[in-house]
């Protein structure tokens, strides 16, 4: 019928082709010999590696068997291809189990003519649907029901459907895309089945009219699983009447207020999960007296108050998570007095004190140690000594100033977890060279005092985490003789010299390398040619030297590349442009880059960052600028710089990937920043501090997108692009220091979110446009532009300047508005004057020799004084308008 001969290996045997009977995974009458069960299920093969066993079609043989009651084809592999419509042929079935088997398409309606089905299971299907469920209604004998993994959004009458089932007990529709609930008057619960015992709608979209039906069960529902929903609002205290309730999960509901002190009651509970909700208070001390309880989860909520001491009296508590709560006060060895089946402590992220004596003997053994920022310290705690096996430890932030001692290093090689960062732990992590763990995990030190040599054993891990330490010695990593499954290393900020080891064709699997703020040395080696998986690779502040090794065009995954702050030299490479098509980040500043820019820097159609200030670079800009598609769009897809990373396996097959959010430092505003959690945000591109000639390309008015423009400190000449308002979203703009002339395109006053503005020491001229934005910037940011004028500039444009009080024009708008003073004896009395007036000089003058010498002497004076004057104010007024 299908694939995996291994498996079926009794199916093929020439003794018994001739009797089926015999075969794996099938059973007949004992009286007819028909076959009535066919399970193929991994527990029917007698094999645990399940996934992918068999795989193949439904053959069309299936259908002879009519009298088949059981048949289970789980775990099957079937490649996409629909369940066949003739299965409904097999009117005798009772138990039907299609889960994880890869069928796909609409869930035939003749499953309706299965009148006999007891169990039907077509549970993680990812891609079955159904428009309704109206072919289940004739299924009344059903007792357990999976469709979870379905696409029901359609089927609004789900509701209806199986509220009338009245022997109904085990029904899963998790992930179903359901509707809401909506319970029409109509609908009559009495055919309900009053031994609902298992019910799982996780991940859907119910809020709280889900009750109404809910509560109906609430004397037979020992399991309930609503968790990912849309609750909301409080949780009711009717949750206290379901007596039997042993399982209850409502995180991720978006649920407020308190938790109920009705949970009290419960005393059957096991199991209670109200996690990532936004509930508030304290937590009921009726929860620390259900003498059932085995696992308690309300971390991520806003909880406050303290723990009682009462929690030690849980005997049966083997999980407890308060996590990412505002809990406060002492945990004290009193907390943990009866907990002997504890294996998993969570209380990071509150504001607890652990006050626990260095001779304390727990009586637990855990698995998993979660307290990031209780307070544990100054000295080591000594307890953890007794903890032999566990697979996760967190005492990140813990308060610790004190030296490791060498029993933490007695690792477990099933060590999954390991954060002790950011303390002060100081010392030497030994070099156990034989150690090797069993499973892909993490371990993180960093932020602390540890130094000297990274041992071996550590480059063993899948993501080691080292920056903010001492430590001063890399060369051992060369001493790994396998590839190994490494895929993030941050070392940066340590106290690494010398040449970087050229040994990373050992690193194959690296996605994230940071090596940056460290002392290195020579040449960047061939070998990083080797990381053709890498994602992000910073060797920022180093003190690399030479040009960019060409292997780096093997590196085509790159999506940050940061080689800032060396002494690298030669051109900036044209294969970048070529090889590296996801490069988001490139940030080449302050080194001794020179030549042209290859135009393929246009190629990269993913780039939002371009950074090569402080450089040597020279000729013109290219003009295919406009090709840097990340730039050109006013939007952005995400906020963050993000990849994924292998920390460690949740199963023999799947992985934890975490999220590392890249962080790049920049120049910003005349100050250089750290971007991380908008740099997904930012597009940029600073050219500044290089010898650029020639025009500034129109082509970059086309990159709608960016948020900061720095060309400053070059030797660009002609005018500002006049279309240079296009770039509505600019906050940073500088062209000052270069060679720039004609006017300021009045586009500018378009770019309303400017804040930062600098167009000093060119050669503008004009008058400076007119906006609420421009004139609202410092006159610092047009000053050294001699021909320009207006504000907020002190010099003024022609047909500007000031108006100077008492001249003729002043005194003849006087005399229009006030004419009334104005007479015809007003002009007599002037012309008398005038008479008397030039004639009693004049006359003076012409009559008298010694007067008429001395007044022309003075008036010589007087124009001698004015000239002076006016060239000392004129010198003044030059030097303040050129700075």
């Amino acid at each position: 019928m299908m694939g995996g001969d291994s498996l079926l290996f009794s199916w093929g045997s020439e003794e018994q082709k001739t009797e089926c009977c015999e075969w794996v995974g099938i059973r007949c009458a004992n009286k007819s010999g028909h076959v009535i069960r066919l399970d193929l299920s991994p527990s029917a093969l007698g094999i645990s590696d399940y996934l992918w066993a068999l795989r193949g079609k439904i053959s069309p043989s299936l259908l002879d068997l009519k009298y088949l009651k059981y048949l289970d084809l789980s775990f099957i592999n079937f490649t996409g291809s629909q369940i066949p419509s003739s299965i409904g042929t097999l009117r005798k079935l009772r138990y039907l189990n299609l889960s994880y088997t890869y069928v796909s398409g609409e869930i035939p309606s003749q499953l309706a003519n299965l009148s006999n089905l007891q169990s039907l299971d077509l549970g993680y299907n990812f891609r079955l649907w159904a428009k309704n469920l109206e072919w289940l209604s004739h299924l009344s004998s059903l007792k357990d029901l999976v469709l979870s993994h379905s696409n029901l959004s359609k089927a609004d009458d789900w509701l209806q459907i199986v509220s009338n089932f009245p022997h109904l007990t085990n029904l899963q529709l998790a992930v179903c895309k359901l509707p809401d609930v909506v319970i029409p008057p109509s609908l009559s619960l009495t055919n309900s089945s009053k031994s609902l015992a298992f019910l799982d709608l996780c991940c859907n979209s119910f809020s709280v009219s889900l009750y109404q039906w809910l509560f109906n069960f609430r004397g037979s529902l020992v399991y309930l699983e609503l968790s990912r929903n849309r609750l909301g609002n409080s949780i009711p205290e009717a949750f206290g009447d379901m007596s039997s309730l042993a399982y209850l999960d409502l995180g991720q509901n978006q649920l407020e207020g308190s938790i109920p002190e009705a949970f009290g009651n419960l005393t059957s509970l096991e199991f209670l999960d109200l996690s990532n909700n936004s509930l508030q208070g304290e937590i009921p001390r009726s929860i620390w007296n259900l003498p059932m309880l085995s696992f308690f989860s309300v971390e991520l909520n806003n909880l406050t108050g303290e723990l009682p001491e009462s929690i030690g009296k849980l005997s049966q508590l083997e999980v407890l998570r308060v996590s990412g709560n505002s809990l406060r006060g002492v945990v004290s060895e009193a907390h943990f007095a009866n907990l002997s089946n504890l294996s998993d402590l969570g209380l990071s992220s509150n504001s607890l004190i652990l006050n626990l004596s260095s001779d304390w003997i727990p009586p637990f053994r855990l698995d998993v140690i979660l307290l990031r920022s209780c307070k544990m310290g100054p000295r080591f705690p000594n307890w953890l000594q007794t903890q032999k096996n566990y697979s996760k430890l967190d005492i990140s932030r813990a308060g610790i100033s004190d030296s490791i001692p060498n029993w933490f290093w007695g690792l477990s090689t099933e060590l999954l977890y390991m954060n002790i960062s950011n303390n002060n732990i100081s010392g030497n992590v030994p070099n156990f060279s034989s150690l090797e763990f069993t499973n892909a995990n993490e371990i993180d030190l960093s932020s602390n005092q540890f130094e000297g040599l990274i041992p071996v054993f550590l480059f063993k891990v899948s993501a080691l985490h080292l920056s903010g330490n001492r430590f001063s010695e890399l060369n051992s990593m060369c001493d790994v003789t396998n590839d190994v499954i490494l895929t993030f290393l941050d070392i940066s900020y340590n106290q690494f010299s010398g040449e970087l080891p050229d040994c990373w064709s050992h690193f194959k699997q690296l996605r994230v390398l940071t090596l940056g703020n460290n002392e290195l040395s020579g040449r960047i080696p061939v070998s990083i040619g080797s990381l053709t998986l890498i994602d992000t690779l910073n060797l920022a502040n180093n003190s690399f030297v030479g040009e960019l090794p060409a292997s780096l065009k093997n590196c085509t995954e790159l999506v940050v590349f940061d080689a800032s702050e060396n002494k690298l030299s030669g051109q900036v490479p044209a294969w970048i442009g070529k090889s590296l098509p996801y490069l988001v980040i490139l940030s080449l500043r302050s080194n001794r880059f020179n030549g042209n820019l290859p135009s393929n820097v246009c190629d990269l159609p993913s780039l939002q960052v371009l950074d090569l200030s402080l450089n040597n670079v020279s000729g013109s800009l290219p003009n295919c600028l406009n090709l840097l598609a990340a730039i050109k769009r006013s939007w952005s897809p995400d906020r963050t710089v993000s990849h994924t990373y292998v920390s460690y396996p949740l199963s023999p097959r799947t992985f934890y990937f975490r999220i590392y959010d890249d962080r790049v430092q920049l120049y910003w505003k005349g100050k250089l920043s750290e971007f991380i959690n908008n740099l997904g945000l930012l597009k940029s591109i600073d050219l500044s501090s290089n010898k650029f000639t020639g025009e500034i390309p129109r082509e970059i008015t086309e990159l709608v997108g960016l948020v900061s423009l720095n060309l400053s400190r070059n030797h660009f000449s002609g005018q500002i692009p006049s279309e240079i308002g296009r770039l509505n979203l600019l906050d940073y703009l500088d062209l000052s220091n270069n060679r720039l002339s004609g006017r300021i395109p009045s586009s500018l006053t378009e770019v309303s979110r400017l804040t930062t503005l600098d167009l000093s020491n060119n050669n503008l001229s004009g008058k400076i446009p007119t906006s609420t934005q421009l004139q609202s910037f410092d006159a610092a940011a047009f000053m050294g532009n001699l021909d320009l004028c207006g504000d907020p500039l002190p010099k003024k444009c022609p047909g500007e300047e000031p108006t100077v009080p008492g001249t003729i024009e002043e005194a003849s708008d006087q005399g229009d508005q006030e004419e009334g003073f104005v007479s015809q004896g007003f002009y007599v009395s002037l012309g008398l004057g005038f008479v008397i007036g030039f004639w009693g000089v004049f006359g003076t003058l012409l009559f008298k020799k010694s007067w008429r010498f001395a007044y022309f002497n003075f008036l010589d004076d007087v124009k001698d004084w004015i000239y002076v004057m006016a060239a000392v104010h004129k010198a003044r007024l030059l030097a303040l308008i050129q700075g």
